[in-house]
């Protein structure tokens, strides 16, 4: 069960730091000292989701393993919010590009002995 509590809090962990780090761009009017404190805000819940998730994690991944589900996760949450939140366009290079990044998770993964 654990990699499925490290996967679980992570995601969630993800949705929180992807509105604080792109949240505040659907407001631009507001002064930048807000964006930064309101953002900061969201982080602190991020952060309560994450260091029990890294903690979880290690029991079962190896820190580069833990990275990697780190950085899919998160690039599968800002296509997301990207795509619905922010009514961004997914072309077919950011698509490709991301392939490339998911690649990543072959090399780290697999057995090579």
């Amino acid at each position: 069960m654990q990699p499925y509590y490290t996967i679980a809090l992570l995601l969630v962990s993800n949705i929180f730091m992807n509105f604080a780090w792109y949240g505040h761009l659907k407001n631009r009017a507001m002064p930048l000292y807000w964006a930064i404190l309101i953002s900061w805000g969201i982080a602190f819940f991020e952060y309560t989701l994450t260091v029990p998730a890294n903690r979880i994690g290690i029991e079962v991944f190896s820190l580069f393993q833990l990275k990697i589900i780190q950085e899919i996760i998160t690039i599968v949450v800002f296509i997301a919010i990207a795509v619905f939140f922010f009514h961004e366009k997914l072309k077919w290079n950011y698509i490709a590009g991301f392939a490339c990044i998911l690649l990543a998770v072959f090399f780290v993964f697999y057995d090579w002995k």
